[in-house]
C-alpha cells in the first residue's frame, strides 16, 4: 500500500506541491481517513475498527493499519494478556493532519455546485475563454 513520491527532481520549483502530494499519498487510501477518524477519538481495537468501517475486509484493514503505522500516523500498543490485546491510536501528527483534512469539508460544501457541474476530463467541447 505504500506510495511512491509523485514529484521528480525536475519539479524542484514546486517543493510545496511535492510536500503536500507526499503527505496526501500517505493517507489517501480508500480506508485511511476512516481509520484516522476512529483512532483520533482514542484507542481502538481491531474488531472495533472492523465493525465501524462497514465493508472493509480484515486483510485490507490490516494493510491499512500497517501502512498508517509505518508512516507515523498510528501507534500500535500490544498488552501482555492472553489473548493479546492490541490498540491503535492516532499520533499527535495524525490528529493535526486529520483536523486540517476535515477542514476540506467546509470547502467542499461551499464549492459543491461548481465542482459537481464541472466539465469531465476529456470533454472536447469548446469553452469560452476567460479574460
Amino acid at each position: 500500500m505504500s506510495r511512491k513520491n509523485a514529484c521528480t527532481a525536475a519539479e524542484a520549483a514546486g517543493r510545496e506541491v511535492c510536500t503536500v502530494l507526499d503527505v496526501l499519498g500517505r493517507v489517501s487510501g480508500k480506508w485511511s481517513l476512516g481509520v484516522l477518524s476512529e483512532t483520533t477519538r482514542g484507542p481502538v481495537r481491531f474488531a472495533e475498527l472492523e465493525r465501524s468501517l462497514n465493508g472493509i475486509s480484515r486483510r485490507i484493514l490490516t494493510l491499512t493499519l500497517r501502512d498508517l503505522e509505518a508512516n507515523g500516523m498510528l501507534t500500535r500498543t500490544v498488552y501482555p494478556t492472553v489473548p493479546p490485546k492490541v490498540e491503535y491510536t492516532a499520533t499527535e501528527e495524525a490528529r493535526e493532519l486529520y483536523a486540517q483534512l476535515t477542514g476540506l469539508t467546509a470547502w467542499a460544501a461551499r464549492h459543491a455546485p461548481a465542482t459537481t457541474h464541472a466539465t469531465p476530463a476529456g470533454d472536447t467541447q469548446e469553452r469560452p475563454e476567460t479574460p
